[in-house]
């Protein structure tokens, strides 16, 4: 692929973390959007690197396997099986069906997980006192094999946006005895992101932002600053499943990230391309 026209120069040596949801890679041509700009950030100079999801996808296998899908608020609880879906779905069919996106789209993609080369440590995370939304009850609960993040390392990734490579990480790491656990997608891009001194850190979803009213999309709020986000979330505006994206972009930012932006990658044209290096869609977080 050759530089694309119009594409600014000043995209050479900036940090990009963007992560993908597992919705958006079941959108093919979306996807082929998403990909083509991604391959053109990096022919263009930027280091880009990749973090996705696949809970839809795990969703999906689980069922046809006969397992039992367990959440609590939102967050899945990750036992025998579901560790097995997770390594089949995030480091297997997931990662590989978007190394082809991006390959038939002229990037030179490389699939990771948080396990190779010791880019994320985790531990295993303790039983959690959660609160259910339904019936307002708290309830001490084993999360399984999921992780929390210890540490990061970025050599590899460092080495390959050197040569021009697209790193693709999958949201699986390990401790230091080599238990592999199930991290959220979204903690693993804004940890990757702070510690790859990100300047932008970019949400692909299925919304198109954060709004007052999530059923009335002209009630997005297109900029806003991390102590706003934080009315929003205390007011209960951004509430459910955006509560803790939400968190995680204000982690981010306080860490060193410059902006995050959330964006919705379900149409066929996704401009991601456009969001990054013109007139910025979705919302747009700051210090």
């Amino acid at each position: 692929m050759a530089p694309m026209e119009n594409v600014p120069t000043d995209l050479i040596g900036r940090r990009i973390v963007i992560k993908l949801g597992g919705e958006i890679m079941l959108n093919r041509p979306g996807l082929d959007s998403l990909s083509r700009d991604m391959a053109a950030l990096v022919e263009n100079g930027a280091a880009v690197t990749i973090v996705h999801g696949g809970g839809p996808q795990a969703d999906a296998l689980a069922e046809e396997l006969g397992h039992t899908v367990r959440k609590v608020a939102g967050r899945r609880i990750t036992d025998d099986d579901a560790l097995e879906v997770a390594k089949m779905v995030y480091g297997g069919s997931t990662n590989i069906e978007l190394l082809a996106a991006l390959t038939r789209n002229g990037a030179r993609p490389v699939g990771l997980s948080g396990i190779d080369a010791g880019l994320i440590t985790v531990t295993r995370r303790p039983p959690t006192l959660m609160k259910d939304p339904k019936t307002g009850l708290q309830e001490m609960v084993d999360f399984g094999h999921v992780g929390d993040i210890t540490g990061t390392r970025t050599d590899l990734l460092d080495l390959l946006h050197l040569n021009g490579y697209l790193p693709v990480v999958a949201s699986l790491a390990a401790d230091p005895l080599g238990n592999i656990y199930n991290v959220n997608a979204d903690t693993v891009a804004q940890t990757l992101a702070v510690a790859l001194r990100a300047e932008r850190l970019v949400l692909v979803t299925n919304v198109a932002g954060i709004m007052l009213d999530p059923a009335n999309p002209s009630t997005l709020i297109k900029q806003c600053t991390i102590q706003q986000l934080r009315d929003l979330i205390s007011s209960g505006i951004v509430s459910g499943g955006m509560t803790p994206k939400a968190q995680n972009c204000i982690d981010a930012i306080q860490a060193g990230v410059q902006s995050v932006q959330i964006i919705d990658g379900t149409g066929e044209s996704p401009h991601l391309l456009r969001s990054i290096t013109g007139q910025a869609s979705g919302t747009l977080i700051t210090a």
